[in-house]
């Protein structure tokens, strides 16, 4: 049956239900999955289209940087327009770019075409500020925690199980895969998403101008946004690398490469827990804990220890725990600012971090090439090292961030 319930210009309609929590949680795991599913495939998919070794990491940093500018781009539209309508739309350019791909045989098509994936895959990031309009402040930790779990599992299944159908069935299935999937999830918007009309009434260029000025007047906003986006670069570094890693030093299979990925997934408890304990203000703390831990946790993998697949596979999980648990840590933090303009806020916040992620992934090739894996890890802790002596900075000023 067709959702007809309608958020309307005073707010929101009707507190959140578990089931449309676990429908919205869905649809963002799904979604944000299209930026990540050629991340564990690129050493199949780059010699197909004529991509060299040192050019390889451009897929996933294109899908990246086409990410950053959907969300800062259209994702303030859904502060100015009906977000149903907006979401459908980018779910059809999300589809009609992932069969381009499955199609490719040039590498400009293609690496033309991940930068429209990029940009249409950013429906996900209005589906979560409008989650955030119909929770209730009480709950709004703890809804964003849930909802932030299915998206970061989106974004940790992706490797998988794009590794396991690339390995049985050729890397362009995937891609018809994830076409496939943007299918059911327009099905699942339509009848299930509720309708909101936002209250803002102006032009589309003046919601453009208002971001620079967020971003002048929130310090929370710059510092939450400063934090994340090394924090993802870090994570995007390692991810990029680690599957050349496994193939070339460790002879895994795709499909060998898949479980690891798995492994890792189990980073994503990290998002309701942050949540809820942001809930019970210990905001600060979890900050802290994070940023060390992305710190620490790429040490051991300087030293040749034995089961060297065991210390990336555990790295792997606390990377993704120490960013998962940060990212939502700050985006509960950045909603509480401006609740009439979340999804700006939120277009903000999203962007550096995916600009980060696509640095992260752009740097990855060329230092393992140049440097091995020693290079990578040196990097990618240095990231979040920037992160946890700016944060420690900033809390001696205020203890707000």
């Amino acid at each position: 049956m067709k959702q007809t319930v309608e958020v309307t210009q005073a707010g929101r309609s009707q507190p959140l239900s578990n089931s449309l929590v676990t429908v919205i949680a869905l649809c963002c795991g799904l979604i944000v999955a299209n930026i990540y599913y050629a991340q564990p495939i690129i050493e199949l998919l780059a010699p197909d289209v004529g991509l060299s070794t040192h050019s390889a990491s451009l897929i996933v940093s294109l899908t990246q940087i086409g990410y950053a500018l959907g969300l800062f781009f259209l994702v303030p539209l859904a502060d100015l327009i009906e977000n149903k309508r907006l979401m459908l739309l980018t779910l059809l350019i999300s589809f009609l770019s992932l069969i381009a791909i499955a199609l490719a045989d040039s590498p400009s098509v293609l690496l033309i075409l991940c930068l429209t994936v990029g940009i249409s895959s950013v429906s996900v990031q209005i589906l979560i500020p409008l989650a955030a309009h119909l929770s209730s402040d009480a709950k709004r930790g703890q809804v964003l925690g849930n909802i932030m779990a299915g998206l970061l599992l989106g974004i940790l299944l992706a490797r998988p199980i794009s590794s396991l159908i690339a390995d049985h069935f050729g890397w362009r299935a995937v891609f018809y895969f994830a076409a496939g999937c943007m299918v059911f999830i327009a099905a699942v918007i339509y009848f299930a998403i509720p309708i909101r009309q936002p209250s803002h009434k102006t032009s589309y260029f003046a919601l453009l101008k208002s971001l620079k000025q967020l971003i002048v007047s929130q310090a929370v906003l710059r510092q939450r946004a400063f934090y994340q986006a090394l924090m993802f670069a870090s994570f995007s570094l390692f991810w990029t690398s680690v599957p050349v890693v496994l193939a070339r030093e460790y002879g895994l299979s795709q499909t060998e490469i898949a479980v690891f990925a798995l492994v890792g997934a189990a980073g994503a408890i990290a998002a309701p827990i942050a949540g809820r304990l942001a809930d019970m203000g210990y905001t600060h703390q979890v900050s802290l804990v994070a940023k060390v831990m992305a710190v620490v946790c790429f040490l051991p993998t300087l030293y040749e220890l034995p089961h060297g697949v065991i210390v990336l596979a555990l790295t792997g999980v606390l990377i993704d725990f120490a960013v998962q648990a940060n990212m939502v840590l700050g985006q509960r933090a950045v909603y509480e600012l401006v609740p009439e303009s979340r999804a700006r806020l939120n277009a903000i916040y999203m962007t550096s971090i995916f600009l980060g992620g696509a640095l992260g992934s752009l740097i990855a090739s060329p230092l393992y090439e140049s440097g091995g894996w020693s290079s990578v890890a040196i990097v990618a802790a240095i990231m979040p090292l920037i992160s946890l002596i700016a944060f420690g900075i900033n809390a001696r000023k205020s203890k707000v961030a």
